[in-house]
Formats: C-alpha cells, structure tokens, sequence
C-alpha cells in the first residue's frame, strides 16, 4: 500500500507578524490630562470613526475613567452642535 504524501504545511499570503502587538496605553494619563474639554471638537475626532460613532475603549485605548469623560464630552458636544451625530466620511 503506497502511503501518500501530505503538505500540510500552512500557507501565507505575507509573512505573519506575532508578538509585535504593541502594548496600548491611555493617552490621558501619559499625558497628565485631567479635564476633557467637549468645546474642542478636533481633538474629540480622534475617539469617533468615519460614521461619528464613538470609538471603544478596546481600540482607542483609553482607560475606563477617561473613556467615560470622552463619552460625555462627545455627548455634550453633539448636544451643542459642535460635532455631528450621524456623518458620511467625517474624516
């Protein structure tokens, strides 16, 4: 019985990048921000994507605290009209 050969070698269309993850970090605290000011709507672009939904803690990376007060300026800040709730391509 004549065994077949197998490749099951895996496969890449590029070179597969492990363990160069970068490690996040929160903005605020490395900065020594305490106060998120919701009057400045370019700096609060950076924590909402294209559409104008609110970027989570997970891909921004802030800390809990801090993304609460993002949160809450966004909010404050749409309220004023000083950012828009819905966009097409805010960015």
């Amino acid at each position: 019985m004549a065994q077949r050969k197998r490749n099951n070698d895996i496969k890449f269309l590029s070179s597969p990048q492990f363990g160069n993850n970068k490690k996040k970090y929160c903005r605020f605290k490395k900065a020594g921000i305490k106060y998120v000011d919701y009057k400045d709507p370019n700096f609060l672009l950076k924590f909402v994507n294209a559409q104008g939904k609110i970027l989570s803690r997970r891909s921004t990376g802030n800390s809990l605290k801090f993304q609460r007060r993002v949160a809450t300026a966004i909010k404050r800040a749409r309220h004023l009209a000083l950012m828009p709730y819905v966009a097409d391509q805010l960015k």
